[in-house]
């Protein structure tokens, strides 16, 4: 079983390490060596077991990195001497003259998540506990102004599994090529001894010039480290299907077809591979294939060929049909990039069972390839084109199509089902290499795409139970790049997402903890209002004047208007303590201004990392991100009768009316106002409030069924007025 040695390296608050003229990011492994040699040195000397076990790190092989998030800080221009005063004759009131500029550009980082260094080995060794304790022993990362400490600890398989899983920042992972501009420099046998010799090389000389006594400055050897390249660089080739009758145009294959087309073509151009490279068969099955030629496993996934299918999307009548593949080959396989294209240039399949060519063949694309870009472009939501396969228990139950009413699923069964498969689908993203927090998940049987197909035709001719697919929306705290391809299915075109513009128009938070019973929903309304514009003006800028779409206040702080263009509402729903954040145009049911677009970017950009609320007497609120089902929100499915849950003050008092009669008449008027049809209003109760108005409860009926949301009255703006469907559709 492998072992795992970790260090856990925490900076202070930045980092100023520069690589290749640029700020280097993630540290290097070798900044880590060095920093480990230079916390336990004591002067000229260093704990002989200490040596011994740098000197054994050292051969290992180049360690995963995992790195947090961090931006780059102000450019600094600094004015030093460059250590040349002898050339002014040593004269201190000179050392103007001798002054260089250098560049420092601080990298900020996240001082919550640590670095990782991940060095790997097979079998027992008595070298941890010196380097252990070395950990401890670490006081700076690089240069002098980089102040860091550390830990390190020993863990196996299961452990590092949770420890990735659970991380919050990218997991960075060495390929096999060596030396490349760019790469990290990481320690390899004889750098131990290389910095030693450079420790107690001479750096200043006597000698003679002329005649005369002189000094002389020497450059100490450099040390001796290797420069790998992290994130391993993977070639992408596309190539299309052209019809061999008509060789000027695309040959389409129906995407419910996609995983018997990937196999069919993946086995084929195995064939031809293993008749030409006959001494690497091996190899070819291994990560081709996924297993050796024995039938046992193919080693680590991340060494897999990846064959992805572009189905013809962009437009909502595309016809979805495969007409492109991706072919993704890792870099450091033994056989290199270029003999594992030209395996498929010009490849004509060959069915496996009649063994008869194909009507197609493939050709590599030259020039623009727009149809990639639609699935590599980075994005924080993807939605699958082809299903998902989700491992675990994750089958949703099946019902004989001649039962469906007799044993319909009640909407708890439903979200039993879509809880597990999203837990699934949690561990699909960790086996795919995705390190990104996911902020929301929407599951469901049907395409995405209008003339898509669902989810179970595609297990059709698979190992896979038709159960276990699920159509898949997700969406990350920051952008991710494509393409993407997730879950069991991966490697024989399943789980193939599309990168997605989606800038929502309603933002909504679960309390996972931290909530007071019984809290009030305007003060927690009100805690919420303020949280998003003050992450917003940190986001555009703390002297850039927050505008009136986020406060509801104009330059002269008067209130702003529909007929102005509206701004941002906020709701709390008490019953299931979740928070909204609403566009304007969706609670004042209109299109949406092409301005508002911009404004509802920097908004999501701004609770992209919204994890925590201060509510005062309410609470401090733990928050989760949740994605809205329109058709089965209580605030948005389609229903005819509404019943308010936060108290709803009337716009104008009718003087001649009761309590009642006045609340049902401006509860009819707003309606009228925001374009709803005219209800039977039925009012529950009604008080009024010395100084400020009349509140009450009421419940709106419909002739037909209205969708939300329904947010009425004065203080709708403040959390009041809100309403809920009272009869939500019935969830089969």
């Amino acid at each position: 079983m492998a072992r795992h040695l970790v260090f856990l390296v925490h900076l202070h608050d930045r980092f100023h390490g520069m690589a290749f003229g640029a700020p280097e990011w993630p540290p290097s492994p070798a900044r880590v060596f060095q920093a480990l040699l230079a916390g336990v040195g004591r002067g000229k000397g260093t704990p002989a077991q200490s040596l011994d076990a740098l000197r054994w790190l050292e051969t290992l092989s180049p360690p995963r990195i995992g790195a947090a998030r961090a931006k780059l800080g102000t450019e600094q221009l600094l004015y030093v001497p460059n250590n040349d005063l002898d050339a002014k004759g040593g004269d201190p009131s000179k050392v103007s003259d001798i002054r260089v500029a250098k560049r420092l550009i601080p990298r900020l980082v996240d001082t919550r998540v640590p670095l990782l260094y991940i060095w790997s080995w097979e079998g027992a060794t008595e070298h941890v506990a010196p380097l252990v304790e070395a950990a401890e022993k670490l006081y700076q990362l690089g240069r002098g102004v980089d102040a860091a400490w550390a830990r390190a600890e020993e863990i196996d398989d299961a452990a590092l599994d949770d420890l990735l899983a659970a991380y919050a920042g990218t997991i960075h992972v060495p390929s096999l090529e060596a030396g490349a501009r760019g790469g990290l420099q990481c320690p390899v046998p004889g750098s131990l001894d290389s910095l030693e010799r450079r420790f107690h090389a001479t750096r200043i000389r006597e000698t003679r010039i002329e005649g005369k006594r002189a000094t002389a400055f020497e450059n100490a050897p450099k040390p001796l480290f290797r420069a790998i390249r992290y994130d391993r660089h993977a070639a992408l080739h596309v190539f299309e299907l052209i019809d061999e009758f008509e060789g000027s145009r695309n040959y389409p294959v129906g995407l419910r077809f996609a995983s018997k087309l990937i196999e069919t073509i993946r086995d084929t151009a195995a064939e031809r591979l293993r008749n030409t490279f006959s001494t690497q068969i091996n190899e070819i099955e291994r990560v081709l294939i996924g297993r050796r030629s024995d039938g046992s496993n193919g080693g680590p996934t991340e060494d897999r060929i990846r064959l992805i299918p572009l189905p013809s999307i962009g437009h909502p009548e595309a016809d979805v049909a495969v007409r492109r593949l991706a072919v993704e080959i890792p870099g450091g396989l033994a056989i290199s990039s270029e003999d594992v294209a030209w395996a498929f240039d010009n490849l004509t399949p060959a069915d496996p069972e009649t063994g008869e060519l194909g009507p197609y063949r493939l050709a590599r694309a030259e020039g623009p390839r727009p149809m990639l870009y639609r699935y590599a472009a980075p994005a924080r939501t993807f939605r699958s084109v082809t299903p998902v396969v989700l491992a675990g228990d994750t089958a949703r139950r099946r019902i004989e199509p001649t039962r469906r009413r007799e044993e319909a699923k009640g909407g708890q069964e439903r979200a039993t089902e879509e809880s597990a498969a999203a837990a699934a689908f949690h561990n699909a993203l960790r086996h795919a290499g995705v390190r990104a927090r996911v902020d929301a998940i929407r599951l469901q049987r049907e395409p995405f795409e209008k003339r898509g197909t669902r989810a179970e035709p595609f297990a059709e001719g698979t190992r896979f139970a038709k159960e276990r697919l699920w159509h898949v929306e997700v969406r990350f705290d920051r952008a991710v790049p494509g393409p993407l391809v997730i879950g069991d299915g991966r490697f024989l075109g399943l789980g193939v997402m599309a990168p997605v513009e989606v800038t929502p128009d309603v933002h909504a938070f679960v309390v996972d903890g931290g909530l007071v019973e019984r809290p009030s929903p305007l003060d927690v309304t009100q805690a919420l209002r303020r949280a998003v514009m003050a992450r917003v003006q940190a986001r555009i800028g703390p002297r850039e004047r927050l505008p009136a779409f986020f406060t509801g206040h104009a330059r002269d702080g008067a209130p702003v208007r529909s007929q102005d263009g509206g701004h941002l509402l906020f709701a709390f729903l008490p019953d299931n303590a979740s928070l909204l954040v609403m566009a304007p145009h969706v609670v004042e049911r209109r299109a949406q201004y092409g301005w508002e677009h911009d404004y509802l970017a920097v908004l999501d950009d701004a609770l992209s990392e919204f994890r925590e609320l201060r509510a005062g007497r309410a609470g401090h609120l733990a928050l989760r991100r949740i994605l809205v089902d329109r058709e089965a929100h209580p605030v948005f499915a389609p229903s005819r009768t509404w019943l308010n849950i936060t108290p709803y003050q009337v716009t104008r008092h009718a003087k001649s009316a009761s309590a009642h009669g006045a609340l049902a008449l401006d509860l009819a008027l707003e309606c009228s106002r925001c374009g709803l049809p005219k209800p039977a209003v039925s009012p529950r109760t009604a008080r009024g409030v010395s100084g400020v108005g009349l509140f009450g409860e009421a419940e709106l009926r419909f002739e037909h069924p209205v969708s939300g949301p329904i947010v009425l009255g004065r203080n709708r703006h403040l959390g009041g007025g809100l309403f809920i469907s009272t009869s939500p559709p019935k969830q089969n």
